[in-house]
C-alpha cells in the first residue's frame, strides 16, 4: 500500500505538469470532451425527465383501475384497425347504471362523458372548456384534492343537481378576482353552482389534467345534451382487495356483452383499458429513444476522444527524452504508462466536468422558461463521469503503451 500512494502521486504530478504547461492545446482537448458530454448528457436528462413525467401521468390513471370505453389504447400491436373501432357506440349512464348494479367485487365504479361547450360568469367567458358529466365516485377514483369546498354529494350526483367543480385554470378565467365557490356560471343554457375547486396538478403529457377541466353531475349532463354524441365517455372500474386486473376484466367483459346483448360469437363492440397496457408501450418507446440519443451524443463524445488520442500521441513524442531518463534510472513501465493514462483520463475528466455544468445550466433555463420538468439526475452524472473516463482511459492506451515501451537509450539520443 505504501509502494502504491507515492506512485499515483508521482503521476498525478506528471499529469498536472503536462496539462498546466500546455495551456491551449489543454484546453482545445477538453472542449472537445465537454462538447460531447454536453450532448450525450442532455439527451439523457431530456429523455429521463419526458420518462419520467409521462410515467407519473400514467401512474395517474391508476394501477387498479379497468376503463370501458369505446377506442383501445394502442389497439394491442400491429396495426391499428380504427374504422372498425369507429363504428363502436360509446358507453352510455344507462350502462353505468346496469353495471353498477351487477358488479360485486369493486372498490368504486364512476362513468365520465364529455363536452367541450363555452363557460361564462359576468363578463368572463372560457371557451371550449373540458366539461365532464361524471359521478360520485370520480374524485375519489382519481384521487382529486380539493383547495376549496366539496366534491358531489351521492344525493347531488343521483338526482342531477346543477352544481359543478372547477378546475384551478378554468377558476382563473372565470373568476380571476373573486372566490369561484359559492358563485355560479352559465353553460348550454343553464347555471351551475360551484361548491369545489380542485388543487392545481400542473400539465399533464397525456392530457389528463383537471386544470382545464370543469365537473358536473353526469346524471344532470345527459338531460341536457345526447350522451351517445358526447366526447371520451368511459366508465372507471376499479378492482378490489384481492382482485387481480385479468379477473375484473373478465368480468366486466362478461356483464357488458349481457349489457349490450351480444351473441356468443359476436367480438366485443367495447374496449377494456388499463395503464400497464400504457406501460409497456412507453418501455419500447423509451428504449428506442434512449438508443437513438445515445447513438447521436455517442458521435460527438467520440469525436472528442480521437482529439485526446492525438494529443496523447504529441505528448509522448515531447517528453520521449524525458521518458528515456526515467526509464534509464529504473523506472519501469507501468510508471511510464500510467503516467500518460493519468493525464489522458484527467484529461477527459475536466471535459466532462464542464459538459455537465452546461447540462445544469440547460437544465436551469429549461425550468425558468418552461413549464416541463426537466432535472438532470445523479445518475445522469455518474453516466457523465463514466463515459469521460472510459473515453479518457480508451483515448490513452495507445499512445501510452508506445511511451512505456521505448528504448531507453533510443529515447535519449532522439531528444538530444
Amino acid at each position: 500500500m505504501m509502494r502504491i500512494r507515492p506512485f499515483i502521486e508521482e503521476s498525478l504530478g506528471f499529469a498536472y505538469h503536462s496539462l498546466v504547461s500546455n495551456r491551449l492545446r489543454t484546453f482545445l482537448s477538453v472542449l472537445g470532451i465537454a462538447v460531447g458530454i454536453f450532448a450525450i448528457i442532455s439527451v439523457y436528462a431530456l429523455v429521463d425527465s419526458l420518462e419520467r413525467s409521462i410515467r407519473n401521468s400514467v401512474q395517474g390513471l391508476g394501477s387498479d383501475i379497468v376503463y370501458v370505453q369505446k377506442w383501445p389504447w394502442g389497439g394491442g400491436g400491429g396495426e391499428y384497425p380504427w374504422w372498425k373501432y369507429f363504428q363502436r357506440p360509446e358507453t352510455e349512464y344507462r350502462e353505468y347504471v346496469q353495471l353498477a348494479q351487477r358488479m360485486e367485487r369493486t372498490s368504486g365504479i364512476a362513468a365520465v362523458m364529455g363536452l367541450r361547450p363555452t363557460l361564462e360568469a359576468g363578463s368572463n367567458s372560457v371557451e371550449n372548456a373540458q366539461m365532464r358529466g361524471v359521478t360520485e365516485h370520480y374524485a375519489t377514483l382519481w384521487k382529486l384534492k380539493l383547495e376549496q369546498g366539496r366534491a358531489f354529494s351521492t344525493t347531488e350526483a343521483r338526482s342531477g343537481r346543477p352544481v359543478c367543480v372547477l378546475g384551478a385554470s378554468i377558476a382563473e378565467g372565470l373568476f380571476p378576482t373573486s372566490v369561484a365557490v359559492g358563485k355560479s356560471i352559465s353553460s348550454l343554457g343553464r347555471t351551475f353552482t360551484v361548491i369545489g375547486l380542485l388543487e392545481r396538478e400542473g400539465a399533464s403529457l397525456i392530457g389528463e389534467s383537471h386544470d382545464e377541466q370543469v365537473l358536473v353531475p353526469a346524471a344532470y349532463l345527459r338531460t341536457l345534451v345526447d350522451e351517445r354524441n358526447s366526447g371520451g365517455s368511459n366508465i372507471m372500474v376499479q378492482a378490489a382487495p384481492g382482485q387481480t386486473i385479468s379477473e375484473l376484466k373478465s368480468e366486466i367483459r362478461g356483464y357488458m356483452r349481457s349489457i349490450r346483448k351480444l351473441k356468443p360469437q359476436a367480438e366485443d363492440n367495447f374496449a377494456l383499458n388499463e395503464s400497464s397496457s400504457l406501460s409497456a408501450g412507453l418501455d419500447q418507446m423509451f428504449g428506442i429513444i434512449g438508443l437513438a440519443g445515445t447513438i447521436i451524443g455517442g458521435f460527438s463524445v467520440l469525436v472528442g476522444g480521437f482529439g485526446i488520442a492525438n494529443i496523447m500521441f504529441v505528448s509522448v513524442r515531447e517528453r520521449t527524452g524525458q521518458i528515456g531518463i526515467q526509464k534509464a534510472l529504473g523506472a519501469r513501465k507501468s510508471f511510464v504508462l500510467a503516467q500518460f493514462l493519468v493525464e489522458s483520463v484527467l484529461l477527459s475528466l475536466i471535459g466532462g466536468l464542464i459538459g455537465l455544468m452546461g447540462v445544469g445550466l440547460l437544465v436551469l433555463a429549461a425550468r425558468h422558461f418552461t413549464e416541463f420538468d426537466v432535472a438532470m439526475t445523479w445518475l445522469n452524472a455518474l453516466q457523465g463521469l463514466g463515459i469521460s473516463a472510459v473515453i479518457g482511459l480508451l483515448a490513452g492506451v495507445v499512445p501510452a503503451y508506445i511511451g512505456a515501451r521505448l528504448d531507453p537509450v533510443e529515447a535519449i539520443r532522439v531528444n538530444t
